[in-house]
């Protein structure tokens, strides 16, 4: 059977990454592109006017992980983070892997609740803590007694961490090894509150080292990084970018207006492209000189990829991962007519894919079914969730919860999600979650968040409440509603609020969000960001 292009072209991108090696661990790595790239800078803080070189990457962090030991933290510990984009929060990720360790990013936006959660969850037993989110570990009901002292840093600057002279190695008297355990990494599921991915050193080298064969394809030398470093976004970015030796460009945080501004000041050769740039910034005459040569576009449709390429001059692609399995699938750079198709690409380097039905048997090429997914250094595991755990695999096979066609060529298309899951400007939010916090009101007695198109964000969140009998809008109106939302991340908050009197049913008695239309609401729904009513035309649209 003759190859697809595409197909040969992804052999060739194993082929090659074997014959480089991994490897032994994060701190191995760490030392190789130390002494390979020296003084190059690794990664550019271009608003702070911050500059690591490889060296001061690798010695920096050396100095904080033997603080962090003479601190009483050793391999195995776990040690949760909540700190902004900067060169700290790299800086202690490092050092925390060179330590044997275990991170635990937390994300900046979380509240008291969000974090006494992931705290007491991932049995943390250190805090270290930007001072300007202190006032949520206030807001903690219940906090260790083992970390009642976080450590407080000023922004970025880990100053009181980086003690002692310069540290060309360190040895913290024990092996530290790809296998061992390396980060909790805290995704938002189906079942509420998030749960700790344990991922392992050698997830984090398997998913960057793949990504760098992309760039190496591609030429791309200086990166430019805009996800947060408590995502896991933000981490593989910057490891794919030391694993070629290049200037991972890492920015604060993203802004569409000044988008297109940095890269041509970076000189960036890559980014991930945010969709909404396309039409919040106005074509130029510009824009086809623009240096960048690839980008990551996840999610879009063929015709916006394809403006996208022509008004920039580059290649867009997509392709698809999660926190759980790193990289899945990538869209070849010979992909041809399959980008017609909206693809995702064909199986990574190091990834198995199949597509089942609900027997668990294997769909028929262009069949609707789950996605699954196995390979070298997936997720160890939910941390401490067994039953979430039974559930998210099948034998070895991890269970995605996408629905995905998958084609004669090994080519992959998603189709939709089997999992209650909102996906607001890249943000994953779990429906569940927004609905427990909600339904706590006593007023309440169901409620359903449900996504709805939005123009920027992709999505937007669209909670619908059920009284309790003898209650109306009255006794709650929406902005008391949206009060119930205050205690979550500002992300996961409603946009819009609306009221029914029943919801549509599945024959179990679950309610039917699919099937939840204009004609069930019994009232006006309403915008949370003027408290005003949504008008019918618009409220067509969302619930279409």
């Amino acid at each position: 059977m003759t190859q697809h292009p595409g197909q040969i072209e992804i052999e060739a991108l194993k082929e090659a990454l074997e014959q480089k090696g991994f490897p032994e661990s994060i701190p191995s790595f760490c030392a190789e592109q130390a002494a390979r790239y020296g003084d190059a800078i690794a990664a550019d803080y271009f608003q702070d006017g911050i500059r690591l070189t490889y060296k001061a990457l690798h010695e920096r962090s050396n100095r904080i992980a033997q603080n962090l030991l003479d601190r009483g933290l050793r391999k195995g510990a776990h040690i949760a983070v909540m700190l902004p984009n900067g060169s700290g929060s790299t800086l202690l990720w490092f050092a925390i892997m060179k330590l044997g360790a275990v991170i635990v990013p937390i994300n900046t936006a979380y509240r008291g609740k969000e974090l006494d959660y992931i705290v007491n969850q991932s049995d943390a037993q250190a805090l270290i803590i930007a001072e300007q989110f202190l006032s949520a570990v206030g807001e903690m009901e219940h906090l260790p007694e083992e970390i009642m002292s976080p450590i407080v840093v000023q922004d970025n600057d880990l100053g009181l961490l980086e003690t002692g002279g310069n540290l060309e190695e360190f040895d913290p008297g024990y092996p530290v090894v790809a296998t061992d355990l390396a980060s909790l990494q805290y995704t938002s599921g189906t079942t509420g509150f998030p749960k700790g991915c344990m991922l392992s050193q050698d997830y984090w080298l398997v998913l960057s080292h793949s990504i760098a064969q992309v760039h190496r394809h591609y030429g791309n030398s200086r990166l430019f990084f805009w996800a947060p470093f408590f995502y896991m976004d933000g981490q593989w970015s910057f490891l794919s970018s030391m694993a070629i030796g290049g200037t991972a460009i890492i920015a604060k945080k993203m802004s569409l207006t000044k988008f297109l501004d940095w890269i041509r000041e970076n000189n960036a050769h890559y980014c991930v492209l945010p969709e909404p740039l396309l039409k919040a910034v106005p074509p130029s005459e510009g824009d086809r000189d623009i240096p960048l040569k690839f980008v990551h576009c996840f999610g879009w449709r063929p015709a916006t990829r394809a403006a996208a390429e022509e008004r920039f001059n580059l290649v867009a692609r997509d392709s698809f991962g999660m926190t759980e399995v790193g990289p899945a699938i990538i869209c070849p750079h010979n992909s041809a007519e399959k980008l017609e198709l909206n693809t995702c690409g064909i199986a990574a380097p190091y990834r198995q894919t199949r597509v089942v039905n609900d027997a668990g048997i294997e769909c028929a090429s262009g069949e609707v079914g789950e996605l699954q997914i196995r390979g070298r250094a997936i997720m160890q595991g939910y941390y401490k969730k067994p039953e979430a755990n039974a559930s998210a695999f099948d034998g070895d096979w991890f269970n995605t919860g996408d629905l995905f066609t998958k084609d004669a060529d090994g080519y992959h298309r998603i189709v939709g999600r089997k999992k209650e899951m909102i996906k607001r400007a890249g943000e994953n939010i779990s429906a569940k979650e927004v609905e427990a916090t909600i339904a706590q009101a006593a007023e309440i007695a169901e409620v359903a968040a449900i996504a709805v198109p939005d123009e920027m964000r992709r999505e937007e969140v669209m909670v619908l409440v059920k009284m309790t009998d003898g209650n109306g809008p009255d006794q709650l109106p929406p902005e008391q509603v949206k009060a119930q939302a205050e205690s979550l991340a500002p992300f996961k908050r409603p946009r819009y609020i609306a009221y029914v009197d029943e919801f549509p049913r599945t024959a179990t008695n679950k309610i039917a969000k699919a099937k939840i239309t204009q004609d069930d609401l019994s009232g006006p729904a309403f915008d949370c960001q003027s408290m005003q009513p949504v008008t019918d035309s618009e409220l067509e649209k969302l619930l279409s």
